[in-house]
C-alpha cells in the first residue's frame, strides 16, 4: 500500500455556529501533489451513543419515534448525545434507562466510527447491552414522543437484511450487534 500522506488545512473558516449541535467550517486545504481546494466543507456534531438492548430471553428493545431528519417514524435503538466530560459508557447507560427504562448487566463497546468520511460529523460508539431488564417507566425527556417496542432478535434481523432501516448509524449498530450474537451463539 502506497505511503498516504494527510491533507494539509491552510485556513479554516466557521460559516455556522450552532453549538452546541453543529458548527460548519469551510477549509483550504492542500492536498499531497501541492493542489489547493478551496471550500472544502468540514462539519462538527457532539459524539453520539447507540445501544442495542438485548433481553435474555433474545428480544431487541427498540423505540418507534418520528425522526425529522427522516421525516417519518423510524424504528431505532436507543440513542443520545454524550454530555459534557461524559464517557461512552456512561451516556450509553444513562440513555438505555432514560429511552426504555432498563438497565444491562453486560455491556460490549463495539466500535466508535466517524459518521462521514469526507467531513466529519462526529463519532458514533456502538454498544450491545445484554441481560436487559425494565426497571423503571421510560423518561427520555427528547422533544419527540417514543414507543417501546420489543422485537424478537430474527424479526430485528429480517428488517435489517430488508433494508428497513433508515438511519446509517442504526444500520451499523445492528448488524455489528447481530454478527456479535451469533459469535455467540453455542
Amino acid at each position: 500500500m502506497s505511503d498516504f500522506k494527510p491533507w494539509k488545512i491552510i485556513q479554516r473558516k466557521l460559516i455556522l455556529d450552532r453549538s452546541p449541535w453543529l458548527q460548519v467550517h469551510e477549509d483550504q486545504v492542500e492536498l499531497p501533489d501541492g493542489q489547493v481546494v478551496d471550500g472544502y466543507l468540514h462539519l462538527e456534531q457532539p459524539d453520539f451513543v447507540i445501544v442495542v438492548p438485548v433481553q435474555s430471553g433474545g428480544l431487541i428493545v427498540m423505540i418507534r419515534s418520528y425522526k425529522h431528519g427522516v421525516g417519518a417514524l423510524d424504528l431505532h435503538p436507543p440513542a443520545g448525545y454524550l454530555e459534557n466530560g461524559e464517557d461512552a459508557l456512561s451516556t450509553a447507560k444513562r440513555e438505555l434507562l432514560e429511552e426504555t427504562g432498563c438497565e444491562a448487566e453486560g455491556w460490549d463497546e463495539l466500535g466508535a466510527f466517524i459518521v462521514s468520511g469526507n467531513r466529519g460529523s462526529g463519532s458514533a460508539h456502538i454498544f450491545l447491552a445484554t441481560d436487559c431488564h425494565q426497571v423503571t417507566t421510560p423518561d427520555s425527556g427528547d422533544l419527540e414522543e417514543q414507543e417501546v417496542i420489543w422485537l424478537p432478535v430474527d424479526d430485528v434481523n429480517q428488517l435489517w437484511v430488508e433494508g428497513s432501516f433508515r438511519q446509517i448509524a442504526t444500520v451499523a449498530a445492528i448488524g455489528l450487534s447481530l454478527a456479535r450474537l451469533k459469535m455467540e451463539l453455542p
